[in-house]
């Protein structure tokens, strides 16, 4: 049996000084840290299939990612996740960021090129001002088949609503696609 003067005097594991509290991370931030990797881990799972297989990845996080989406369950994906987000902590995250990072930029831009073929559908069929705007930005577009589109656009647009095709539309939509995908 020991003495209570003796427990004071028995060494510690550590010194105190040995482990400085400031560099540690809290138990907060590992957990932060944690669920971020398991989100990076969702948006790589989300990546498609010709994406992950060209990442740089260790195989095991590879097969990790198949089966996850082999797996059906809600709780199965749950752990299959938190295997994911584990196996990443010994990653280089970097290029499975820029991957997730190339595939919503592109998303943003065929957005942005949608609307702005929309915009100019609207303007064109509205005023012929625009068709004057149309050939200066785009100079290699077929004036003539842009005037032809916009014609039978505002016809369509006169017509009554039981009457419209909206092909005349769809035609002068895809032409202004294409003529902004061969001026790029």
């Amino acid at each position: 049996m020991r003495s209570p003067t003796m427990s004071r005097h028995l060494p510690l594991h550590l010194p105190v000084d040995a482990v400085d509290p400031d560099e540690r991370p809290s138990k907060t931030q590992r957990k932060k840290a944690s669920h971020e990797l398991q989100d990076l881990g969702q948006a790589l799972v989300d990546l498609p299939e010709s994406r992950v297989k060209d990442l740089a990845i260790p195989e095991n996080l590879r097969d990790a990612v198949h089966e996850y989406r082999r797996t059906r369950t809600h709780e199965g994906r749950r752990r299959q996740m938190q295997y994911i987000g584990k196996l990443m902590r010994g990653v280089d995250t970097e290029p499975i960021r820029q991957a997730v990072l190339d595939m919503q930029l592109g998303r943003a831009k065929d957005a942005l090129a949608l609307h702005e073929a929309e915009r100019w559908r609207a303007e064109l069929v509205a005023s012929d001002d625009a068709v004057t705007g149309f050939l200066q930005q785009f100079p290699r577009s077929d004036a003539q088949q842009l005037r032809s589109l916009i014609r039978s656009a505002r016809k369509d647009a006169a017509a009554h609503p039981e009457q419209r095709s909206g092909r005349a539309f769809r035609e002068l939509f895809q032409f202004i696609r294409q003529s902004r995908d061969d001026h790029e």
